[in-house]
């Protein structure tokens, strides 16, 4: 005779199927795609290099054009507006897009135009917050930096240092905003919170152009107005370290700019530091272990390079001229392309990856450093 199990045991073996799902009910984890943005017409307003709008390329699928989202149209007959910077941010699945008189935010995801506003002075290279609540846009090489909100564009405050505001990075903690501007060989530093100007580097020896900070915010890599090279400045005592010169090139004469380096970069493990060089339409490359940093090897590029930056992972890293070079080998892996088959260059650009519908991870436009220590 069989027996019957006991009532209690039951109860038992049903509480632990409900406390241990099957493994056949188990959600797998969503696959993430890694993205690259592109925001176009990215070298002044030439339209040939990929034409007006922010193209999507397919990272994992070997920079496969996926996609273009519209951004703004042009009146007839009046010049096309070059974009002057791109942010993004994975709190809002947004990315930010500034051109000579305004900025678009967008969802990343869907293309959406969440809002557009145009700004007193213009714009030119935004920054965002690491929280991304908060937008820094220079006025297009004015007196003063309009603190945005992100949410909906409205101007929560101006931030003035009279430099011919240009180019600007916010710290990776959230607390400093730094401001360059295209009439000052000094580098201003604001408390992103009151505001105001806390602080300074400098002078360099020429007006400050692009540059990169370390992840520890103590050591700014500035470009500066006749130098084929950079100089290096002391985030907390103001002072300029050095002036390093890139060895066996001449500056030469450079297609945009003005100047021969517009364009440094630190991998996100701080490694390495990457230059552009425009006149001899080549990349730079630094050791930054040491300092000053030396001189490694140099790479040849396709065209005049105007801006250098890097994936997240600091693996690939990014010219202006389209071309995507591998860093651990130097080599040019992919160059970018659009829909219509033109050869894309764009000086600005970042790295978003995609989960489940959501941006989980975004990049920046600047070869900013990654180390806390």
């Amino acid at each position: 005779m069989r027996r019957s199990t006991p009532l209690p045991l039951l109860r038992v073996i049903a509480l632990a199927a409900l406390l241990v799902p099957a493994t056949s009910a188990r959600r797998p984890a969503p696959a993430e795609r890694h993205l690259l943005y592109v925001a176009s017409p990215g070298t002044r307003n030439y339209v040939e290099y990929g034409g007006v709008g922010v193209l999507v390329f397919d990272i994992d699928d070997g920079y496969r054009f996926v996609r273009r989202i519209p951004t703004w149209s042009t009146p007839e007959g009046k010049p096309v507006e070059n974009v002057k910077g791109i942010a993004a941010s994975a709190q809002t699945g947004r990315i930010y897009v500034t051109s000579l008189t305004r900025v678009i935010a967008l969802d990343a995801v869907s293309g959406a135009k969440i809002w557009d506003r145009a700004y007193d002075g213009g714009a030119d290279r935004l920054a965002i917050s690491p929280d991304g609540r908060t937008l820094f846009v220079p006025q297009l090489e004015g007196p003063a930096w309009h603190v945005v909100d992100a949410a909906n564009g409205d101007v929560l405050g101006t931030i003035e240092t009279r430099s011919g505001s240009h180019n600007t990075i916010a710290s990776a903690d959230g607390r400093f905003v730094y401001l360059a501007g295209l009439k000052s060989a000094t580098l201003s530093i604001a408390d992103a919170h009151e505001r105001r100007l806390v602080g300074a580097v400098g002078p360099f020896s020429n007006v400050v152009r692009p540059f990169t900070v370390n992840g520890a915010g103590t050591l700014v890599f500035v470009n500066v107005n006749d130098l084929l090279g950079f100089e290096v400045g002391d985030l907390r005592t103001s002072k300029v370290l050095h002036h390093v010169e890139v060895a066996g090139y001449q500056k030469g004469t450079v297609k945009r700019h003005g100047c021969p380096s517009h364009g440094i970069a630190l991998t996100p493990d701080e490694r390495e530091l990457w230059l552009a060089d425009c006149a001899n339409s080549a990349i730079h490359v630094f050791d930054a272990t040491s300092m000053p940093p030396k001189q490694l090897t140099s790479l040849p590029m396709r065209d005049c390079v105007g801006w250098v930056s890097f994936s997240m992972d600091g693996k690939i890293a990014y010219s202006s001229t389209g071309e995507m070079v591998d860093v651990a080998t130097r080599k040019v892996i992919a160059t970018l392309t659009d829909e219509a088959g033109r050869a894309v260059q764009s000086e600005k650009m970042l790295d978003l990856v995609v989960a489940d519908g959501k941006v989980v991870r975004a990049g920046n436009q600047f070869g900013v450093g990654a180390r806390r220590d």
